[in-house]
């Protein structure tokens, strides 16, 4: 791998850059093309199964959508909010809303068993467990007799 310098000064934006930027090729980082943030994942594997860990702090474990279809894991989240200010003799009003929403998919390897997946949302950090197959977990070295 090769690094390269990119020069700032440089006004017509690269086709690369925005292609990276979004979310739609599993880019790099965590902005997408309108600056909507979406959460960090981390995915670890041992022995007996995989953690999907996300970085979602703010939120409640019901802001969360969690679907599997066809060996696809999505993990979802939409949050909206108001609010509104009217001034006492009413010479004013401001209303202001947000939305924000995110949607993340990962396509399972064969060797989860999909019935045991679980979930929990604690710190922050929405967490979860994919059990391995029997068949897939790591075996303990045996010796074969010979006849």
């Amino acid at each position: 791998m090769s690094l390269i310098k990119r020069n700032e000064a440089n006004w017509l934006p690269s086709v690369f850059d925005d292609m990276f930027k979004t979310d739609w090729l599993g880019g790099t980082t965590n902005v997408n093309s309108i600056g909507t943030s979406i959460p960090a994942v981390n995915i670890q594997e041992t022995e007996d199964n995989f953690m999907v860990a996300v970085a979602a702090p703010g939120k409640t474990k019901e802001d969360f959508t969690i679907e599997l279809d066809n060996d696809v894991l999505t993990i979802s989240s939409e949050e909206k909010k108001e609010s509104e200010n009217t001034e006492k003799n009413g010479r004013y009003t401001r209303k202001e809303f947000s939305y924000s929403n995110f949607k993340r998919s990962f396509s399972l390897p064969e060797t989860v068993e999909s019935e045991k997946i679980s979930a929990s949302y604690n710190n922050g950090v929405l967490e979860i467990m994919l059990p391995k197959k029997e068949e897939a977990k790591v075996q303990p070295k045996r010796m074969i007799e010979i006849a």
